[in-house]
């Protein structure tokens, strides 16, 4: 069965002032260089886009925005972190209104829910929209583990068409293979098991550091699509201390440093998230600026 969704959705910032007000015309500045650079999707308002902290008139504000520039040229997803189901379903309704392609949903945030709590989470906001539904698995961040059982469970609910399996165990891509087969399109979520996941056998990337640097990282995914595995390897090993920016407490404030290094951005953030200061952000910038010296040379799209 062919995926509904595949290949590189990266998770977009979203771009802020200095006081930490929306700026809209950046957000969808670099969403055009994603495109450009060859993305099969979007994904706003994930947490590396700061959904949390914004409040529902700010969120629908930047989708307005963002698929008014966008227009049509790739899928556009919004990230749903709303905090109860009902609060869920109000927001996946709004954002179908205005035109989204679909949604990448949550447990409901703040709350350790059993599993049953947490299906029928996932049941009743997917029931109540026409929009296909990524389900969004990270339970290291966000307590909630939606296990390859899980998975099958929720098999039968149709507008449920793709996993963002950010574990970080390697091995579930495996194990939801074989527990549903392709009914789902998997996507890693997590930046440095990249080319690990994609031996295994994944669908598509929820990017998070490569939005510094579009070109490169969407040269590696199409070499991992190819099978060129030494040529991945060799990105690879050049890309990883970039993509370990993505697996910390921090990873907003890191990779909206590299945004903004790379000249795609700004670094500032929603409180109650700070600039880095001090020892932190001069072992960050090492990490991002030693990257941009060492840039492989890769062929430029046609």
């Amino acid at each position: 069965m062919k995926p509904y969704w595949q290949g590189v959705f990266p998770a977009i910032t979203t771009q802020m002032h200095k006081d930490g007000s929306l700026d809209l015309d950046a957000t969808a500045c670099h969403a055009d260089v994603l495109i450009r650079s060859g993305v099969s999707g979007l994904v706003f308002l994930g947490s590396l886009g700061e959904n949390q902290p914004m409040t529902l008139d700010e969120k629908r504000r930047v989708m307005e925005a963002v698929l008014r520039a966008v227009n049509g040229r790739v899928t556009v997803l919004s990230g749903v972190a709303e905090t109860s189901t009902a609060e869920a379903i109000r927001y996946v309704r709004d954002v179908e209104k205005l035109g989204a392609d679909g949604v990448m949903l949550m447990p409901a945030m703040l709350y350790k829910g059993d599993p049953d709590e947490t299906l029928t989470h996932f049941r009743a906001v997917a029931k109540s929209t026409g929009l296909p539904i990524m389900i969004y698995n990270n339970p290291i961040s966000y307590a909630n583990d939606i296990t390859p059982e899980m998975f099958a469970k929720l098999a039968d609910q149709k507008n449920f068409v793709a996993l963002k399996e950010s574990s970080g165990d390697v091995r579930r891509i495996t194990d939801i293979r074989n527990a549903v087969g392709d009914r789902y399109a998997i996507f890693t979520g997590v930046d440095d098991l990249a080319l690990e996941a994609s031996i295994l056998g994944i669908d598509g990337w929820v990017a998070g550091s490569g939005i510094a640097f579009p070109a490169e990282n969407q040269y590696f995914w199409e070499l991992t699509r190819r099978g060129e595995w030494d040529k991945a390897r060799e990105i690879y090993r050049w890309f990883t201390p970039l993509l370990h920016l993505d697996t910390n407490v921090k990873f907003v404030q890191y990779i909206k440093l590299a945004v903004q290094e790379c000249g795609l951005g700004k670094e500032w953030l929603r409180a109650p998230r700070k600039v880095l200061k001090g020892d932190e952000r001069k072992r960050v910038l090492k990490i991002i600026h030693d990257g941009i010296s060492k840039r492989p040379k890769i062929p430029k799209r046609k």
